[in-house]
């Protein structure tokens, strides 16, 4: 097969991909991802020719571009298998687990909710104000589904919580030592110094609301409509958060600790380090590759790239000093696709590569970023401030913030 005709089949079939995809909503698989890479591979190879001979084909731009939104549409897919593959490889548990819900209590808070009938579990509703606890496993369902739809709560490691706070004690590491001899007086040492550091929360909160008639008559399943309601908002909140929070009433983002920003001081251990591209608004492979080799090899064992799609898009035309393309499809089910041979993690609100700002993050998120719960969701019945429709005002007290800089580092554009 010549060049030529290679270029037009995959070509072809790329469009064909792109036209499948948008109809179809069956499972993407590997296979499809690899063929869409040649695609991608053949059309970018097509353009540079053309580049190199002088001439820019704007359909073949526009091509291109369609088959880099064909796979990142299916790389996105085949991530989401892999959540479910190692939730089922869990069975639905993680460390760390609650109870399992006590009937009463469901049907108390079933009750609670459709009706505002509290009297049947005065021991295990808050009655008081109208409010309840939330049932543990509705509780866990919500958090289940956060870890699936934040990226950084994912990765990051997770801990629950009893109080109103979490601290944290951090050693320097400054000791001193020295060589003596036998009969030599021997004089006192510097002593490591020991640093708290506070992690707060922030209150979290949905307020959606339906009418007491379709409480009454509809056959609906409140707990999974007030989880789908509750799930998707507070998941873009906390997603917004653990990257440019501030703090104040909301979690310090990862993205302030790096250097310059504004929590860069607030860590013992200093800021996250890293460096800067050429390029405004591009990167090169060699800044990549720079990138990963400034983390240290004994931090570096569970190391990712965090990036948003418009970045991953750019990313993947570049190549290695042999012509190879840094970035690679996966070729395993349940296993991330890689750049420079560690996985990608894509995070939809990290910035675009524009003029300095923060468009790459690498490392180990779980030893970097810490995500605080205070156990229970609160649920707040509210059948008054706008009638008729009953209000489920919802709250989740949520905190964060790096607990050790050490493990990530950052690329900046110029």
């Amino acid at each position: 097969m010549t060049k030529t005709t290679l270029l037009r089949s995959t070509a072809a079939l790329g469009r064909g991909l792109i036209a499948v995809r948008a109809e179809a909503r069956t499972p993407a698989s590997i296979a499809e991802l690899a063929t869409a890479f040649e695609a991608f591979k053949a059309t970018h190879t097509q353009q540079l020719d053309e580049i190199k001979a002088g001439k820019t084909d704007v359909l073949t731009t526009d091509k291109l571009e369609k088959i880099n939104a064909s796979l990142d549409e299916i790389t996105s897919a085949i991530d989401d298998q892999a959540k479910q593959i190692a939730a089922v490889k869990l069975n639905g548990n993680t460390p760390g687990d609650m109870e399992p819900t006590n009937p009463e209590y469901v049907t108390a808070f079933k009750a609670h909710m459709r009706r505002g009938d509290i009297t049947a579990a005065m021991s295990v509703g808050t009655a008081a104000d109208g409010g309840y606890l939330a049932p543990v496993e509705w509780d866990r369902t919500i958090t289940n589904k956060l870890k699936q739809r934040s990226p950084i709560r994912e990765n990051a490691q997770v801990i629950t919580i009893g109080g109103s706070g979490f601290s944290r004690v951090y050693n320097d590491g400054v000791i001193g030592s020295g060589w003596v001899g036998e009969t030599a007086a021997r004089p006192a040492t510097a002593t490591p110094g020991l640093t708290s550091l506070s992690f707060a929360t922030g209150e979290l909160y949905a307020n959606p609301a339906i009418t007491q008639t379709a409480l009454d008559d509809v056959a609906l399943d409140l707990e999974e409509w007030l989880s789908g309601q509750v799930d998707g908002e507070f998941a873009i909140q906390e997603n917004i958060a653990f990257l440019s929070g501030n703090g104040t009433n909301k979690p310090d983002g990862v993205l302030t600790y790096v250097t310059g920003a504004a929590s860069a001081a607030k860590h013992p251990f200093g800021a996250i380090t890293g460096s800067t591209a050429a390029g405004a608004a591009a990167v090169t492979t060699d800044e990549v590759i720079d990138l990963v080799y400034s983390l240290p090899s004994e931090r570096n064992g569970n190391a990712k790239f965090y990036l948003n799609r418009s970045t991953l898009g750019k990313l993947r035309k570049l190549k290695d000093g042999q012509g190879n393309y840094i970035w690679q499809p996966t070729y395993v089910a349940g296993e991330p696709s890689t750049l420079a041979g560690y996985p990608v993690v894509e995070v939809p609100g990290m910035p675009n590569m524009a003029t300095g700002l923060v468009s790459m993050l690498f490392g180990d998120m779980y030893m970097t970023y810490l995500v605080i719960d205070r156990i229970g969701i609160r649920i707040l019945r509210d059948p008054f401030t706008n009638k008729p429709f009953v209000h489920f005002y919802t709250t989740k007290r949520v905190g964060g913030g790096v607990q050790n800089p050490e493990y990530m580092r950052f690329l900046k554009q110029a």
